[in-house]
C-alpha cells in the first residue's frame, strides 16, 4: 500500500483531514523505516506527546463519569485504559495495523512486536491530531475509540506495577515515583531498555525490557519488592503500614 493511501486511511479513522500530511505520515511510520534519518520522521516523538495528552483527557472523564470513585479507584481504571494492552486492541480494531510503516529489520518480529507498535501508533495519532485538529477534535477521537472498553470493573482489577507503586507511593510517602531511561542496549531494530525508578529522589528500583515502558514496569516491580509492598517468592502485594 502506497504512503498516501496509508495516509488517506488513517485520515478516515481519525475523521480528519490533516492540513500537515508530515505529522500523520511520522505518526504511523516505525522508527525502523527511517533509519538514519531525523527522530521527527517516525511516531516517537509524537508518542510522548500524545501519551501526556491521552492520559490527561482520560482522567479528566474519568473524574466527571465517575463522581463517587476514589483515587485509588480512579488511578486504576486509567491505567487500565491507558495501557499498552488496551490501546494495542483498539488500534487493531480500527485497523491501524496493516497501515504501519515498518522497515525491512522489524518485519516478521511477530505478535510482540506488532502489539507495541499498535499502542505507540495510536498515541503518536494523539499527538498529531492534537497539534493539526486542536483538543476538541483529539478529544472526540479518544471518546469515541476508548469508550467501549470504559467500565467501573476496571478498577477493581489487579493493577500494573507501575500504578500500583504510584498508588502505594502517593498513600504512604506522599509523592509519585520518578522513572528514568539509564541506557540502550543492543541493535537499533532490537534494543533492550533500562530504567530506574526513583522513590522520593531515592534510587529504588531498576528493569529491563524490549521497549521503554516495560523496562519502567520492571523496575517497578524491583521498586515493590525491595520496599516490601510486593512478595517476590508468591508475586503478590501485601499489606504495609
Amino acid at each position: 500500500m502506497k504512503v498516501r493511501d496509508r495516509v488517506a486511511r488513517i485520515e478516515e479513522i481519525c475523521g480528519h483531514h490533516f492540513d500537515n500530511k508530515e505529522l500523520i505520515t511520522s505518526a504511523i511510520t516505525h522508527p525502523s523505516a527511517v533509519e538514519g534519518q531525523p527522530v521527527s520522521a517516525s511516531y516517537e516523538r509524537l508518542e510522548f506527546l500524545g501519551d501526556s495528552i491521552l492520559g490527561a483527557m482520560v482522567a479528566t472523564d474519568l473524574f466527571e463519569k465517575f463522581p463517587a470513585m476514589d483515587e485509588g479507584k480512579l488511578t486504576r481504571m486509567k491505567i487500565s485504559l491507558v495501557s499498552g494492552k488496551t490501546l494495542s486492541v483498539v488500534a487493531g480494531d480500527l485497523g491501524i495495523g496493516e497501515l504501519i510503516i515498518f522497515g525491512e529489520s522489524e518485519k516478521g518480529t511477530g505478535s510482540r512486536g506488532m502489539h507495541s507498535a499498535l499502542e505507540n501508533v495510536y498515541e503518536a495519532v494523539v499527538g498529531a491530531l492534537y497539534l493539526d485538529a486542536g483538543f476538541e477534535k483529539t478529544h472526540a477521537f479518544v471518546q469515541r475509540t476508548l469508550a467501549p472498553h470504559v467500565s467501573p470493573k476496571l478498577a477493581e482489577r489487579p493493577i500494573s506495577p507501575k500504578s500500583l507503586l504510584q498508588e502505594v507511593t502517593q498513600r504512604d510517602m506522599r509523592c509519585a515515583p520518578e522513572y528514568k531511561l539509564e541506557g540502550e542496549e543492543g541493535p537499533a531494530h532490537k534494543p533492550t531498555f533500562v530504567s530506574v525508578v526513583l522513590v522520593d529522589g531515592k534510587r529504588q528500583g531498576r528493569g529491563e525490557g524490549p521497549s521503554k515502558k516495560e523496562s519502567e514496569s520492571a523496575a517497578a516491580l524491583d521498586a515493590l519488592e525491595r520496599l516490601g509492598y510486593l512478595s517476590s517468592d508468591e508475586g503478590a502485594p501485601t499489606q504495609k503500614g
